[in-house]
């Protein structure tokens, strides 16, 4: 298996030189050069795997340069992490299925990932006698999913940019209270998108690069978006095992990486009927689908923050696809959004991403709405971006599919908003009443790229 960039700039490397590239030195993203596909008697030979064999089974079709035996114990080590058995356990309330994907230790969607990605990065370094200074950005989720994943962990030094102030209270302090001596938070005064754009000038600076051995932990890396194609095949077996026919999924996203996962599960086989796009109200993506309408506006700050953005990396792995896997195509498409704050599609591209996709916004009321109605019929508690997903499922899905509603953080990490909407906080988990009178250490600082460079530079491992 060899990974090619979105841009066409690179030869194709290896599994993992995919993951210590990270952005590709092109400025694209890397992608499987092809899609290994999956039978549906394979699919059938899959019920009864644990998630640890699961993910052995799927991860391992990509990966061709590290041994059966490490790449197994790599797996098993990042899931023996999980507080439960099942590591991404369904749970079926009011004829929606929720995919809980918060069992990790930051207790959101992101440790899935980050979990397996830290313990790849340590194998890869350890074999090669290297180094690594991760530099990521982050809406809040990423950070300390990254943060966990590495800390304390032999030659890798981390540095996370949030922006300041508009993360929740404990996304912040699970990020700020980690201490470790190879971590290090930035707290930029702007936007998610202004942290992410100078993580992407950083990679963006070759001979930086190069000099400082940089590395990714955000979505750019392709490892992220492998590690969570395992749950959707998970959901898939387990709905179906159950007796259901066809299943749909639907997904609160900003960055677009969970849902490339499904899109990527599906080209290799999974029979899944729709991909509902779930957004706020920063809902490009949402626009684009529905209207084609791919152009840039102001985010706006919500109770749902991990999805406040604008610019979504993920979404050129797909128009690579779109675009019929044309590199020049791509970098036109770029260089319209640099210029012109838009990116067009011909009518033709827009059948296809609407057979591809299907997509919802929802707004703050609905969404605090969503949290109440759900409690008063199920008593069970979302958080806000689940109920974004949830309340697009209720709306656009047929009830005659298995809806799954990816389930991406617990409601503890968002409090503030639960107590907003039913009048008391969510139940604390012990991991999370921990964190308040710890220690923190965090540096803030103006979105300005020469002062996050010299930062970098001056604390580098």
């Amino acid at each position: 298996m060899r990974y090619i960039s979105t841009r066409g700039g690179i030869a194709p490397i290896s599994f993992k030189d995919a993951v210590m590239m990270g952005l590709a030195s092109d400025g694209g993203l890397l992608l499987p050069q092809t899609y290994p596909t999956v039978t549906r008697q394979q699919l059938e030979s899959w019920r009864q795997l644990t998630y640890p064999e699961l993910a052995y089974e799927v991860i391992s079709r990509y990966v061709d340069d590290i041994s059966a035996d490490d790449l197994k114990n790599i797996i098993s080590r990042s899931y023996a992490t999980f507080s439960h058995a099942d590591v991404t356990p369904l749970i079926k309330q009011d004829g929606v299925y929720i995919l809980e994907l918060f069992h990790g230790v930051t207790l959101a969607f992101k440790d899935v990932a980050l979990q397996f990605l830290g313990n790849l990065f340590e194998h890869i370094l350890a074999e090669r006698n290297q180094t690594l200074n991760i530099i990521g950005a982050t809406s809040g989720d990423t950070g300390s999913a990254a943060i966990h994943g590495v800390r304390g962990k032999k030659g890798i030094t981390i540095f996370i940019l949030h922006p300041h102030g508009k993360t929740s209270a404990v996304q912040a302090l699970q990020m700020t209270s980690v201490t470790d001596a190879n971590v290090h938070n930035i707290a930029v005064r702007g936007t998610f998108d202004d942290c992410q754009d100078m993580v992407k000038e950083l990679f963006g600076d070759l001979e930086f690069k190069e000099k400082y051995s940089l590395g990714a932990v955000n979505s750019i890396n392709w490892a992220r978006v492998l590690a969570q194609v395992v749950y959707y095949f998970y959901a898939w077996l387990r709905v179906t095992d159950g007796g259901e026919q066809t299943v749909s999924f639907s997904v609160p996203t900003g960055n677009f990486g969970d849902i490339f996962a499904g899109y990527v599960a599906r080209r290799m086989g999974l029979p899944i009927d729709k991909l509902l796009l779930a957004t706020n109200e920063n809902n490009i993506l949402t626009r684009f689908i529905t209207a084609a309408d791919y152009s840039l506006g102001t985010v706006v700050s919500t109770v749902s923050p991990s999805m406040d953005i604008q610019i979504a990396s993920n979404f050129e792995r797909y128009l690579f696809h779109l675009f019929g896997e044309n590199p020049e195509r791509v970098k036109g498409a770029f260089a319209e959004l640099k210029e012109q704050g838009r990116i067009s599609c011909s009518a033709e591209e827009m059948v296809t991403v609407q057979n591809d996709f299907c997509s919802a916004s929802v707004n703050q009321e609905a969404t605090l709405e969503e949290i109440r109605d759900f409690y008063a019929e199920t008593g069970y508690l979302l958080d806000p971006h689940t109920a974004v997903g949830v309340r697009g499922a209720r709306q656009l899905l047929p009830e005659d599919t298995a809806r799954v509603c990816l389930a991406t953080a617990h409601p503890a990490k968002f409090s503030e908003t639960v107590e907003r909407a039913l009048g008391f906080p969510a139940p604390v988990p012990d991991s999370v009443r921990e964190l308040y009178g710890k220690a923190t250490r965090c540096d803030v600082m103006d979105a300005d790229i020469e002062k996050v460079r010299a930062f970098f530079v001056s604390h580098v491992g």
